[in-house]
Formats: structure tokens, sequence, C-alpha cells
């Protein structure tokens, strides 16, 4: 869906885990097709796939396995929060599940927060901060480390198409 070429993308479910693969899945495109999402933007389009080539992998897993494979690029997830590298949209099971205080009562908002972020990172986009009192938060700002006056928003585009940023964080 969108417009461009397709990048591919698989959903895999960390093995053990009490969650539906195909549900997490159609979760997760449901989040990549929203016309507030990225493809927003007129050139990012996704096709998810069952196996072959993809493009990027996202990987529902829990803490410990999100912190071994973010750290082997240096990150330090902590055990709470999800990162995206190389290939690896890693997200951590434990935010997942239980969102975040923001989200707590809105764990599917959050759900489309942490795709839309960590996809954002895959697609070349950085954090950013928030724009002002009272505006929507970027999908790209670190909500889970505080709004900063922002109100909560999980998606990178507005309802008419314009993209919510705010200023560049170091």
């Amino acid at each position: 869906m969108g417009k461009g070429t397709a990048l591919r993308y698989r959903v895999d479910v960390e093995d053990g885990l009490d969650l539906s693969a195909a549900d997490v899945a159609r979760q997760v495109e449901h989040i990549l097709v929203d016309r507030r999402g990225w493809t927003a933007d007129g050139h990012s389009a996704f096709q998810r796939v069952s196996g072959g080539d993809t493009d990027f992998v996202v990987r529902i897993a829990t803490p410990g396995t999100v912190d071994k494979i973010c750290g082997e690029y240096g990150l330090d997830t902590g055990g709470e929060v999800n990162c995206s590298v190389a290939e690896n949209v890693m997200v951590n099971l434990k935010r997942w599940l239980l969102a975040t205080p923001v989200y707590a009562k809105d764990v599917t908002a959050y759900r489309a927060l942490i795709i839309n972020h960590e996809v954002g990172h895959f697609l070349g986009h950085n954090h950013v901060g928030c724009p002002g009192p009272g505006r929507p938060a970027p999908a790209m700002m670190q909500q889970i480390k505080g709004m900063n006056g922002c109100v909560p928003n999980v998606w990178p585009y507005d309802g008419q198409g314009r993209l919510l940023t705010g200023p560049a964080v170091p």
C-alpha cells in the first residue's frame, strides 16, 4: 500500500510468546497502511510478505532479545524500549503489551506509535522534539521520555497529510 516501490516486510513473533503471529501481522499492516502513516509522504509503500526476501522485519520479542539484538549495534535498550537496527524493527514485548503511562488506557494507539517510530528510523528519520505546548507530539519524538508539553499522537502525518514534526534532537 502506498505510492512508490513497496518495501517488503515480514512480521515475526519470538517463539514461546503467547501472541498470535497472524493477529500481530494484521495489526502492523493496519498501522502501515493508515493514511496518517508513512505512506502519506507520497513515496513510501509497504508490502507484507510471509517469506522470501524482505527489506525489513518487525520482530516482537522479549526484553532480553531486544536488548541483545539492539546491543549488537551499540544501543542500550535497558529492557524497556524498542529499536530499529539494520533490517530489524525490534518491538519490546513489554511495551507491546503494557504501553507506557501516557498510553496505558490505549495500548492499541501505543502500538501504532511503536511501529511508526521504529519504521520511521528504518526510513531514515531521526528523533525530533516537541514543536510547542499543546501541539501533537511527532511520531519521531521519544514520547516514552516525556511529552514536554505536547499532546499524545501516534501518527507521522495529520489527517490533512501534513508531516507532524519538531526541532531536531541531537
